[in-house]
């Protein structure tokens, strides 16, 4: 067991969506990521995922409708459900995302912002 310091892990990167893990517990990873501007529609077929901001504002948009998550609060996706988190203005958001071990970054879309090979930090 080990204490982690949530803010000094978003210190170790500067990339841009590419999610780096922090933990990992029941099957899970906990992820950390910096987002700026557009990222690739998306979904998941066998994954929800949980989006918790920690930093600005997401706006996360579905073919329905358009979330805008702040500071603090967080959004769950649901399986099968396709998504797409952007950020706007050039805003950096700094996110905590808590998803199954095996969730492919960007689903069955292969996009050139997919991450393939996710790093421990």
């Amino acid at each position: 067991m080990k204490t982690i310091n949530i803010l000094e892990k978003f210190g170790k990167f500067d990339e841009h969506w590419t999610p780096k893990i922090i933990g990992e517990l029941n099957g899970q990873y906990v992820k950390l990521a910096k987002l700026k501007n557009d990222f690739v529609w998306h979904s998941h077929e066998n994954e929800d995922e949980l989006f918790m901001v920690f930093k600005g504002t997401l706006i996360m948009e579905y073919r329905d409708r358009v979330e805008t998550i702040k500071e603090g609060e967080m959004v769950i996706v649901p399986k099968r459900v396709e998504h797409n988190p952007h950020t706007k203005d050039g805003e950096e958001v700094w996110v905590l995302l808590f998803e199954p071990a095996g969730t492919k970054h960007t689903g069955e879309v292969d996009h050139e912002k997919t991450v393939h090979d996710q790093k421990w930090i």
